[in-house]
């Protein structure tokens, strides 16, 4: 529904900074809880005005829609559609509404919470660790019919909590199943990594390919180390989801097989080349000499100089 764009592509940019608003870009009448609600596709209408324009929320969105068809591309890769797509939008994130209309009988839904919504709960804590909010929208979850009804199931849960009269336990309640569906999406999301664990190996032999050849072409003199995000765009992925793919497949994310990419490098030249430390600290792309000794020592539990003159 809609498209993420980067910022500085144009100057006007609608700020949708309450879901008062947003229930006025949808056409819909006032929420019936300042913090929190819950649109469903069907009963909206889009105001021409928005159309191809661009925005920025002020609140989290995560959306599921039925009604695309094809394929969906990850990176370099198409992958089969399935029964619905999910994509998960954090405030200050710029979005195009392409002007597309559903053809579905069901095309989805979208819930709305403001950050002030959990504030003060345990989910403020730890909304950062839910890392698919950081996801292109090429990198969206794909869910079953089964998936599809136990989100379903949460949703209306929450819905019916903020439409009766609210108590002291309306909050909480509120935010438990946001958590929930949020955890819910995680599981998905895990099972979709494993199955496209081929797919996924590809992935990762073409991330140590990438690194091979910057420092094979010598990037790291002009350049410095090669950093998740260069990784990530040279994979057409972003660095969130290029961090979990490969923690799912190997246990490590992008930034420990740089790290561990620099440790073997680093070995070979301390036992192979006469170079000073800071000699090879420079060669692998090091600022400063004791950035690279401080890396080693934790990667390899001694110095540079301890391990050379150990081999």
């Amino acid at each position: 529904m809609f498209n993420t764009t980067k910022k500085g592509a144009m100057n006007d940019i609608i700020q949708i900074e309450s879901i008062s608003k947003m229930h006025d870009v949808f056409g819909l009448p006032k929420p019936r809880h300042p913090l929190v609600s819950i649109i469903r596709f069907k009963d909206t209408q889009i105001l021409p005005e928005f159309h191809h324009v661009r925005c920025t929320f002020g609140m989290y969105c995560v959306t599921q829609k039925n009604d695309t068809e094809g394929t969906m591309r990850y990176g370099r890769n198409a992958y089969d559609f399935q029964e619905g797509s999910m994509v998960f939008i954090k405030p200050g994130q710029v979005l195009t509404y392409d002007g597309h209309l559903s053809k579905a009988e069901d095309p989805g839904w979208a819930l709305l919470f403001h950050p002030d919504l959990i504030r003060k709960s345990e989910l403020a804590k730890t909304i950062d660790n839910y890392s698919f909010f950081s996801y292109d929208l090429a990198e969206a979850l794909h869910i079953s019919d089964e998936e599809k009804r136990s989100l379903n199931e949460i949703l209306n849960k929450t819905e019916g909590e903020y439409q009766q009269n609210i108590d002291r336990h309306s909050q909480k309640l509120i935010v438990s199943n946001i958590e929930l569906l949020l955890d819910y999406c995680t599981r998905y999301y895990d099972r979709q990594f494993y199955t496209r664990s081929n797919l996924n190996q590809d992935v990762l032999v073409k991330f140590d390919r990438i690194l091979k050849e910057y420092f094979d072409q010598d990037n790291q003199l002009l350049t410095g180390i090669p950093t998740v995000a260069f990784c990530g765009e040279a994979l057409n992925l972003s660095p969130k989801y290029l961090s979990d793919l490969l923690k799912r497949e190997t246990g490590k994310n992008a930034k420990t097989h740089i790290d561990d990419f620099l440790l073997n490098r680093a070995k070979n030249q301390l036992l192979n080349s006469t170079g000073s430390i800071s000699e090879i600290a420079y060669n692998l792309g090091f600022e400063y000499s004791q950035h690279f000794s401080k890396l080693f020592k934790a990667k390899a539990g001694m110095s540079p100089s301890e391990y050379r003159n150990m081999n």
